[in-house]
């Protein structure tokens, strides 16, 4: 179901979760509505150097070295990680060192005990909490409003600008709720959620809005699951994603490093408690989904928008009545190597990866595991954890077992073949199922062809060696 209602304008009275976020952090307005926003937290990463560059050509210094943090994740290899084989890569690397050092900004080194994805790390060292505006040279920073915050992906000129001013201008997008409501089935979970929204709206579908999901299926989901969600919203045109805080967000960021602590934390919670939007407040969008409807999903053409249940079929552009989808259609079946009308189950694939800023944290390890357990891979993949420290709880709960001997790899925590930057890549022509966020052309490599899946079903994907439906394998385990 869709409706709209109003302009986008602000409004007094009743305010959403996004509204209170937004004027708890303008500095100053002008009076086209473009807002100039204080930045609560920064993160910045290798590819973070045009930043930099720019501020040292200014003679600038960073205006506020404790809000920014570095993290070494998009470029840092996943193996072999004494000698980094690529030049530039190894610069990048020790700019970001340099960079860090001299500006005194704390870093998460590739060295570093705490170093993963950034916005794995992030929410894990306690950086993310309700309430904030959090910023990264990264699309996918919307993850963070899992939490409650205001977060979202920026170029190398608004880095620079962050870094010199920790302000940002921007234009206030409109108000989008998804509300997700109903029980899902068994194998089906927060990545079948958001592709199956993707498919629904489209990848334009959320353009110019900040969308909150909302609903008892949400509300259900883990701070992972919520995470998940979050991510792969600018996949839907989204400025940013959002969820609530609530009792299971509280209790995810208590103990963590960086986190308040003590009466700190019940005063913060307090705070936070009042973020939620007020029950009348009104958004110029609203769309609901019934979980209990959502079956295990997985994408067939070049767009997170090609997604379908894994029981159905391939589209066939002769169906279909716009002439502009239908010749996309056909460009993305003939770069993915399939035919109209081809059951997606059953598709052969050649490889898999489990690992991204969107599914690589350790219930999700544990999702894929679960499949996985006493099973061998038909096909060779690659698993590489969110963060070190996701690493070293795997090992602790024998997950890196299961997946070595089920035949897959276990690497370091990285960016590693969601972005195909580091060495990690597919190869042309191959097929691989990915735990990613993006399946658009030459995204893991030249040629590669990507089908998204969430963990579970990539796991189904290497037992069987094909697109499979994980339902039937998960009958008899926890």
């Amino acid at each position: 179901m869709v409706r709209s209602a109003g302009n986008g304008k602000a409004r007094s009275g009743p305010r959403t979760l996004f509204d209170k976020l937004w004027a708890d952090h303008v500095v100053v307005e002008r009076p086209s509505g473009d807002a100039l926003l204080w930045i609560d937290r920064h993160f910045v990463h290798e590819g973070s150097f045009h930043a930099f560059n720019q501020l040292k050509a200014r003679g600038g210094r960073v205006a506020e070295p404790g809000l920014t943090f570095g993290v070494a994740d998009h470029y840092v290899p996943t193996r072999d990680r004494d000698h980094v084989g690529n030049p530039e890569i190894a610069r990048m690397i020790d700019d970001l060192d340099a960079n860090t050092a001299r500006h005194g900004i704390e870093l998460f080194g590739m060295r570093d005990p705490r170093q993963g994805i950034v916005h794995v790390v992030g929410p894990e060292q306690g950086l993310t909490l309700p309430g904030l505006t959090m910023v990264c040279g990264d699309s996918h920073t919307s993850t963070h409003g899992a939490f409650g915050a205001y977060a979202f992906g920026i170029g190398a000129s608004e880095v620079a600008h962050v870094l010199m001013t920790q302000t940002l201008w921007q234009k206030k997008p409109r108000r989008m709720r998804i509300t997700i409501d109903g029980t899902p089935i068994a194998g089906v979970g927060a990545k079948d959620f958001i592709l199956s929204i993707i498919a629904a709206i489209g990848a334009d579908g959320a353009r110019g809005h900040a969308v909150e999901y909302a609903g008892a299926a949400v509300r259900s989901l883990s701070m992972a699951g919520r995470m998940t969600m979050c991510n792969m919203s600018i996949e839907a045109g989204a400025r940013c994603g959002m969820i609530a805080p609530d009792e299971t967000t509280f209790r995810w960021i208590e103990g963590r490093p960086f986190a308040p602590k003590g009466a700190l934390l019940e005063q913060a919670a307090e705070s936070w408690r009042r973020l939620p939007s007020d029950a009348d407040a009104e958004f110029d969008r609203e769309i609901s989904l019934d979980a209990s409807r959502i079956a295990p999903v997985v994408t067939w053409g070049t767009s997170p928008e090609d997604a379908l249940p894994i029981d159905g079929t391939v589209p066939d552009p002769s169906r279909e009545a716009d002439e502009g989808r239908a010749a996309a259609i056909r460009d993305a079946l003939a770069y993915m190597g399939l035919s109209a009308g081809q059951k997606l189950s059953g598709i052969a694939i050649d490889r898999v990866f489990i690992g991204s800023c969107t599914n690589a944290r350790i219930e999700d390890l544990r999702a894929a595991a679960s499949v996985l357990a006493g099973r061998k891979a038909k096909v060779p993949g690659l698993v590489s954890p969110g963060s070190a420290q996701v690493k070293r709880q795997a090992e602790e709960e024998g997950l890196d077992r299961i997946f070595v001997e089920a035949g897959l790899d276990w690497v370091e925590s990285g960016c590693s073949m969601c972005v195909g930057m580091n060495g990690d890549s597919v190869p042309a022509g191959e097929r691989c199922a990915s735990t990613t966020n993006r399946n658009f052309r030459g995204r893991q490599g030249p040629g590669a062809r990507t089908h998204l899946m969430s963990p579970a079903m990539a796991a189904a994907a290497a037992v069987a060696g094909s697109l499979a439906d994980v339902r039937p394998m998960l009958e008899g385990r926890s």
